[in-house]
C-alpha cells in the first residue's frame, strides 16, 4: 500500500520546519530526512522573506485601526487650536440698508432711505474661564498623543503575533510532514517483516493506524497554515506575505532587567493607560476652576467705527452722512445665577474625585499586568530550556528505540511511540520559542516602554 501524497502542494511547499537546529536532524530516519530538505528548497524557493520590520512599515501604512488613531490625535491638535482663539481679537464687519415710508398727520406722506456699515474688533483682557479651556485643550492633546501610543503598542503586538503565528504553523506542518515520512518508513518495513515471517500483521495495522493519523494532522496543519497566513497578509494589506524564521542556532534575548520591580516602576512611568488617566485628572481639575469662574467677572476691550447715509423724502429728514468711532472696556459681572455656578462647582468635585479612583485603578491594573507578563516570561523560558533538554533525550530514546527494534527486543509500535514523541517536542520546542519572544514584547508593553525599535531587537534573531 502506497502512503497518499498531500493535496495541498501549495501549501506544504510553504513549510519551512524551522524549530529543527542541524544537530537533531542526525537522529531522522533517511526518509524524513529527504522530506525535511524538500520542504525547505521549496519555500525558499517562493517569496523573498521579509522581516518583522519590514512587515511593520507596511502596516503603519495600511492597518485601518492605527490610521484611525493616527486621525483622531491629528484632529486633536486643530481643536487645541480653536480653543487658542478664545484669548484672540474678534474682527466683525456689519452692513444695513433700509428703506422706510411714513405718514405723519400734519407733516404728511414721505419716506426715508438708509444705507450704514459698520467694523467693530473684541479682544479679551481678562477670563478665567477661557484660560482654563485654553489649558484643557492642551491637555487633551497629550491625551490623544497618548492614545496614538496605545495604537501603536497594539499594532506591534497584533504584527508580531500573526508573524510568528505563521512561523509555528510552518514548523508544525513541518513536522508533521515529517513524522508522517517517518511513519511511512516504518510501515514499509513492518510491511517487509511481516512477508518475510519475522513480524507479526499487528505491526503493520499498528503502523497503518498512525499513518493514517498522520494525515489527518497533516490536513489540520496544512488549514492551520493558511488561515495564520490570512491573518497576516489582512494586517499589513500583502498577499503571499513570506516571514523570515529564526536564525539557527537560535539564541533567545535574554530578561533585562531580571527583577520584577524595576519593570512596574517603568509602568507606573510610562504606561499610556496610566499617562491617559493622569492626564484625564488633570483636566478635571482644570474642569473645577472653570466651574469657579462661572461666577467672576470679565473685562473685554471694544472698538468700533461705522457709517451711514440717509436719504428720503420726509419733511422731518435731515438728509446727509454721518459717521462714529467708539473705543472703551466692557466689564460684565454675574451677580446672581440662580445656585448654578455653585452647584457645577460640586459636580466638576465629585468628577475629579472619580478621576482619581480611575488613576488609582490605572496603576494597580498596569502592574498587575506588568508583573503578570514577567513571571509569563520567565515561565516560557525555563520551559524552552526544559524542552530542548527533552529534545535530545527524545532522540537518544529514538536511536535506543530503533536499535532495538532491529535486534528484536523492541515492537514496531515502541519505535512509532519514540517517533511521536520526538516529533511533538521539536514542535512544542518551537512554539515556546516564538511565545518567549511575543511575551517579552508583552511585556515591554505592560511597562510602556514598547517601540518600534524592540522590532529591531527581534530582527537580530532572525535569519539574514
Amino acid at each position: 500500500m502506497q502512503p497518499c501524497q498531500p493535496s495541498r502542494k501549495n501549501l506544504c511547499s510553504h513549510a519551512l520546519p524551522r524549530a529543527l537546529p542541524p544537530s537533531s536532524l542526525n537522529s531522522l530516519p533517511k526518509a524524513a530526512l529527504a522530506a525535511l530538505a524538500a520542504v525547505t528548497l521549496a519555500w525558499a524557493g517562493g517569496a523573498q522573506a521579509q522581516s518583522l520590520q519590514q512587515l511593520y512599515d507596511a502596516a503603519r501604512t495600511y492597518d485601518a485601526a492605527y490610521l484611525g488613531a493616527r486621525a483622531q490625535a491629528q484632529s486633536a491638535e486643530f481643536r487645541a487650536a480653536q480653543s487658542d482663539a478664545l484669548n484672540r481679537p474678534v474682527v466683525s464687519a456689519n452692513a444695513n440698508a433700509t428703506v422706510q415710508e411714513e405718514k405723519v398727520p400734519v407733516v404728511g406722506t414721505g419716506g426715508r432711505n438708509t444705507v450704514g456699515g459698520s467694523v467693530g474688533a473684541r479682544y479679551p483682557l481678562f477670563n478665567l474661564g477661557n484660560n482654563v479651556t485654553i489649558a484643557q485643550a492642551a491637555k487633551s492633546v497629550e491625551l490623544a498623543r497618548a492614545d496614538l501610543r496605545t495604537a501603536e503598542q497594539d499594532l506591534i503586538i497584533r504584527l508580531s503575533q500573526a508573524y510568528f503565528d505563521v512561523l509555528a504553523a510552518q514548523d508544525a506542518l513541518g513536522t508533521t510532514q515529517a513524522s508522517k515520512t517517518a511513519i511511512t518508513e516504518q510501515l514499509a518495513s513492518a510491511k517487509r517483516n511481516f512477508e518475510v515471517g519475522t513480524a507479526t500483521i499487528t505491526d503493520t495495522r499498528e503502523a497503518q493506524a498512525r499513518f493514517d493519523l498522520s494525515r489527518a494532522q497533516e490536513i489540520a496543519a496544512e488549514n492551520d497554515l493558511l488561515t495564520k497566513r490570512i491573518a497576516l497578509d489582512q494586517l499589513v494589506g500583502r498577499t503571499a506575505v513570506a516571514p523570515k524564521g529564526l536564525a539557527v542556532p537560535v539564541a533567545l534575548p535574554a530578561t533585562a532587567p531580571a527583577e520584577v520591580q524595576p519593570w512596574v516602576d517603568a509602568a507606573d512611568l510610562n504606561h499610556p493607560a496610566v499617562r491617559r488617566a493622569q492626564l484625564a485628572l488633570d483636566i478635571a481639575r482644570l474642569e473645577i476652576d472653570k466651574a469657579r469662574a462661572g461666577d467672576k467677572p470679565t473685562l473685554d476691550a471694544v472698538a468700533s467705527v461705522g457709517t451711514s447715509h440717509l436719504s428720503g423724502s420726509s419733511r422731518a429728514l435731515t438728509p446727509g452722512t454721518s459717521s462714529n468711532a467708539l473705543v472703551g472696556v466692557q466689564l460684565a459681572w454675574p451677580l446672581y445665577t440662580g445656585g448654578a455656578v455653585s452647584n457645577r462647582v460640586k459636580e466638576t468635585v465629585a468628577l475629579e474625585e472619580r478621576s482619581r479612583n480611575d488613576l488609582d485603578a490605572a496603576r494597580r491594573g498596569v502592574a498587575q499586568v506588568t508583573r503578570q507578563a514577567f513571571f509569563g516570561v520567565q515561565s516560557l523560558q525555563a520551559q524552552v530550556k526544559a524542552l530542548e533538554a527533552a529534545e535530545s533525550s527524545s532522540k537518544l530514546a529514538l536511536e535506543a528505540t530503533q536499535l532495538g527494534y532491529k535486534v528484536g527486543v523492541r515492537v514496531n509500535l515502541d519505535v512509532l511511540n519514540a517517533q511521536t514523541q520526538l516529533f511533538t517536542t521539536q514542535r512544542d520546542l518551537a512554539k515556546a520559542r516564538y511565545d518567549v519572544l511575543i511575551g517579552s514584547l508583552r511585556l515591554r508593553q505592560g511597562s510602556g516602554q514598547l517601540s518600534p525599535e524592540d522590532l529591531a531587537a527581534l530582527n537580530a534573531v532572525l535569519a539574514k
